[in-house]
């Protein structure tokens, strides 16, 4: 899982520099606990305003309110409290309004040695967050990610799709962050090897779910209106992953990388005071879905 996470990092970061025209900043850097990563982040290029591709491998011993914070019905208790974890993880936030945000991660993780059942599982999933929607695209992607889990039995797409959905819900304002994808928690159903192959697909997959969309919408047209109304739906990217995303608080209460953790908030968005859209329009048509999640597999 290791190797695999550093390799993906390397043909992903590979493709976006030949795309978005700089190279990125590498940073290698070490935990205190045990561990460290290696993040990489695209700025002010011409394509993304920002970028970042990180991979971490960690391990030690979590405290007691990490593990309380780690959701997924996990009781960690005793020698359980030791730790080993890996992954990847992705955000690209485009310049363009109409090319949209998306969001990928897929982890392992381990308590004590990770033999018995239940001692150790997968995660992750991959979502797409557009400030404007054009149908054609969420059902480009979904379409790519039902394919990745009808190759694995220890996969349902149906399944992750709707737990998505759950997943990216902003409660306070009563939306989903975006337009949804797959995401999956606790996944040891199968054997390791099993479940390893299907993250493993999925992670390899995601620059076929998102260059074709990122491809036709990046040199669009768009006013100063289409990038204000962008700037206030990353202001909700923001909302969702500081108040609720259990990835971010995971990361602060076990010492992580700062930087790295924070490195998914996009580099610039706004909050404007009681804002509204008008009824009808490309602004109330995203609002609508994000309300009331789409089946977008049907549409094709």
């Amino acid at each position: 899982m290791s190797e695999m996470v550093h390799r993906i990092q390397d043909i992903i970061c590979d493709e976006l520099k030949k795309i978005d025209g700089v190279n990125y900043r590498e940073d290698n850097w070490e935990r205190d606990e045990g561990g460290g990563g290696r993040s990489r982040v695209f700025s002010n290029g011409k394509v993304f305003e920002k970028a970042g591709v990180n991979v971490s491998v960690v391990h030690g011993t979590l405290s007691k309110q990490a593990a309380e914070n780690m959701g997924g019905g996990h009781e960690l208790q005793g020698s359980d409290l030791d730790f080993f974890a890996t992954g990847i993880s992705l955000v690209l936030h485009p310049h363009n309004p109409m090319a949209p945000t998306v969001h990928a991660n897929y982890r392992y993780f381990e308590r004590g040695k990770g033999k018995k059942n239940g001692s150790w599982w997968f995660g992750g999933g991959a979502d797409l967050t557009p400030s404007y929607l054009f149908e054609e695209d969420a059902i480009h992607f979904h379409s790519t990610l039902k394919d990745v889990c009808d190759r694995h039995e220890v996969a349902n797409y149906d399944s992750y799709k709707k737990w998505c959905d759950d997943y990216f819900f902003i409660k306070h304002r009563d939306e989903r962050r975006g337009v949804g994808g797959i995401f999956f928690d606790d996944l040891n159903g199968g054997s390791k090897e099993e479940c390893y192959s299907f993250v493993a697909d999925a992670a390899s997959c995601f620059l076929d779910s998102y260059l074709p969309i990122l491809d036709k919408r990046k040199d669009m047209d768009f006013s100063e209106e289409n990038k204000e109304w962008q700037q206030i739906r990353r202001g909700r990217y923001v909302e969702f992953n500081l108040v609720y995303d259990r990835g971010t608080t995971f990361g602060l209460t076990t010492n992580g990388r700062i930087e790295s953790i924070l490195m998914s908030l996009p580099l610039t968005s706004r909050w404007e005071y009681c804002h509204e859209v008008p009824s009808g329009s490309r602004e109330d048509n995203l609002l609508r879905v994000l309300r009331e999640p789409v089946n977008w597999l049907e549409l094709e």
